[in-house]
C-alpha cells in the first residue's frame, strides 16, 4: 500500500532526528529511501516551509519528496493530493498525528496511521532487514576445516600424478 507522510510531523518520532537539526529533512529522506526500498512501498513525503526557490517535487530513488512553498502547509498539500487521488485514496496510507489531516484522510477512505506508530513500523522494517542480512552471511572456516580441505585437495592431486 502506498504511503503519504506528513514529514515534519514524523521527524520528532524518529530516534536521533529533531526539528532543530539543520538537515532534519535530509536525514528523514535518507531513512525513508531505505524504508521504501526494504518494504517495497511507494512513499511520498511532504515538507512545508520550503526555502524560496526550493519548492516543488523531487525524486530520491523511489521516494517522492514534496517541498511545499512557504505560506502553504503540508496539510493542505496532502489534502490536495488525496483529492486528486479521488476514489483511489482508499488504497493509500496517510501518516500524520495531525487531527485535521487524519479526519480528512478518513473522509476520503484512506487508511490512517499516527506518526509514532509509523516510526515504530520503520524501526521494525529496518531491524528485520539487518537481522536477515546478518543471517545470510557465510561463516568462515576454522583452522581444522581448512586443514581437512587441504588434505582432500592434496589427496586428489597425488592420485592424478
Amino acid at each position: 500500500m502506498p504511503v503519504i507522510i506528513d514529514g515534519h510531523n514524523l521527524i520528532p518520532h524518529i530516534s536521533g532526528l529533531s526539528l532543530t537539526h539543520l538537515d532534519d529533512e535530509q536525514e528523514l529522506i535518507r531513512l525513508l529511501q531505505e524504508y521504501a526500498r526494504l518494504s517495497r512501498k511507494q512513499v511520498e513525503v511532504y515538507f512545508d516551509n520550503a526555502q524560496p526557490g526550493q519548492s516543488g517535487m523531487r525524486k530520491y530513488g523511489t521516494l517522492a519528496v514534496h517541498f511545499v512553498r512557504a505560506g502553504l502547509a503540508a496539510d493542505e498539500a496532502i489534502r490536495s493530493r488525496l483529492e486528486k487521488l479521488g476514489r483511489a485514496a482508499r488504497n493509500w496510507l496517510v501518516v500524520s498525528s495531525d487531527q485535521r489531516v487524519q479526519t480528512y484522510a478518513r473522509s476520503m477512505h484512506a487508511l490512517v496511521k499516527s506518526s509514532p506508530a509509523f516510526a515504530e513500523e520503520m524501526r521494525t522494517v529496518m531491524r528485520q532487514s539487518s537481522k536477515a542480512s546478518g543471517s545470510h552471511q557465510e561463516a568462515g572456516l576454522d583452522e581444522n576445516e581448512v586443514a581437512q580441505w587441504l588434505e582432500i585437495f592434496e589427496a586428489r592431486k597425488t592420485k592424478k600424478n
